[in-house]
């Protein structure tokens, strides 16, 4: 065999070897080219509630309705002052013309005359007719005495003032609701003090609910070096009616103080606190300080353009009750670990006379409006905010 037909044979060989590796990748090429679609398609992640995104229209502003109405205290410590002893009544007969000069200076000295009848004159609360006109310049020698009849209590009749008539029954608006579904929510925390310090840590909080009744918890801490602290607990458990959110009781435990509970006695028609003697009236659609921002979002959730004016929500505290306002401010993107998530955001300002703080709540229209970020900005200018990481459907999470 000569080199020249050796390398011939060398030179088919690879020529051959060079169109079997062609012919190979064409085809690979073509069969990937048919497949492929087919198996992207099958294989593709089912999107997670977190990647939807989802814009809606603000409803337009209406005009800012008249003030919330106060809420007072209907309870012991606040509808009923202790009695004031009743005024002693001193009756004096009427003086005889003869006695005159001598009754007149004795009045004089004591003093005994005059005051102690307008006394007994004002804790009878006497009609302006009973007095006499001009009786106060005649003189006191032939002065008449008040009649005995008036002055003497009927029988049965009290010094206590009469009872003012009820006031008008308080009502907030009432609100279309469709709940979110049950969830589990990771968030992160941070708060900055009021003198700059800075701390980190971390939130959880839980909604569950079967469509009669529901359940809310939440814990919040800080981390300190290698553990973690918690600085708040909330739970609050009760069932859901035509309002929304209905709760019967709500609990809160804050580190280094005892746990405090707010029942919402429906059969009484009353809030009544653990913590407090006075109870406030209990009134549709009234919340507790965990379930506030999922009411919010069943609101949303049923009709948005309920945002269009204030939403007013009747919410008990630790040792009393108020009436939250709260506003649309409108549409913002915010950065999560999730990604940028579309929110309406909400805010109750600070109401003088009833709480100092600002608290702020994002609601995500794309993840059944459920609460993504929550701000308190306290009077003295401290700021805690929670930011949502992960969020878990469960239970019946339908849509």
């Amino acid at each position: 065999m000569t080199i020249v037909s050796f390398l011939a044979r060398r030179r088919r060989v690879l020529a051959l070897c060079a169109a079997t590796v062609a012919l190979h990748f064409v085809t690979i090429d073509w069969l990937g080219s048919r497949l492929g679609p087919q198996q992207s398609s099958a294989v593709r992640p089912v999107p997670s509630v977190m990647q939807a995104q989802l814009r809606l229209a603000l409803p337009r502003r209406a005009a800012s309705a008249e003030p919330p109405p106060e809420i007072k205290p209907v309870g012991p410590a606040a509808a009923k002052p202790a009695p004031r002893p009743p005024a002693r009544r001193t009756l004096r007969p009427a003086p005889l013309p003869q006695q005159s000069a001598v009754a007149e200076p004795a009045a004089q000295e004591s003093g005994a005359l005059s005051d102690p009848l307008a006394g007994i004159g004002q804790a009878l609360a006497a009609p302006p007719d009973l007095a006499q006109p001009g009786a106060a310049s005649a003189p006191a020698a032939v002065q008449s005495p008040p009649d005995a009849a008036a002055a003497v209590p009927a029988p049965g009749a009290s010094d206590k003032p009469a009872a003012a008539a009820p006031p008008a029954p308080l009502a907030t608006r009432r609100y279309k609701v469709d709940l979110p579904p049950s969830a589990e929510f990771e968030m992160e925390l941070k708060r900055t003090d009021a003198n700059g310090t800075r701390w980190s840590g971390v939130a959880h909080m839980s909604w569950q609910t079967d469509g009669s009744k529901y359940k809310v918890g939440m814990e919040a801490g800080i981390s300190m070096l290698v553990t973690r602290v918690n600085l708040l607990v909330l739970g609050s458990e009760g069932e859901i009616d035509d309002a929304g959110i209905a709760p019967l009781k709500f609990t809160e435990k804050r580190r280094g103080r005892s746990q405090t509970a707010t029942h919402f006695v429906r059969d009484d028609g009353r809030i009544t606190f653990s913590a407090s003697e006075r109870s406030y009236p209990l009134l549709a659609g009234a919340q507790d300080k965990a379930t506030v921002p999922f009411q919010l979002g069943a609101i949303g959730r049923a009709d948005v353009n309920q945002f269009g004016s204030d939403i007013d929500i009747l919410v008990g505290d630790e040792k009393e009750a108020s009436v939250y306002r709260f506003l649309l401010v409108g549409e913002e993107e915010l950065d999560t670990q999730l990604g940028r998530i579309v929110t309406w955001h909400l805010a109750r300002p600070p109401k003088p006379g009833s709480y100092s703080a600002r608290l702020d709540i994002w609601l995500a229209p794309g993840m059944n409006w459920f609460p993504v970020q929550i701000r308190n900005t306290e009077a003295n200018g401290a700021l805690t905010t929670q930011t949502i990481t992960k969020i878990t459907l469960s239970g019946n999470a339908g849509k």
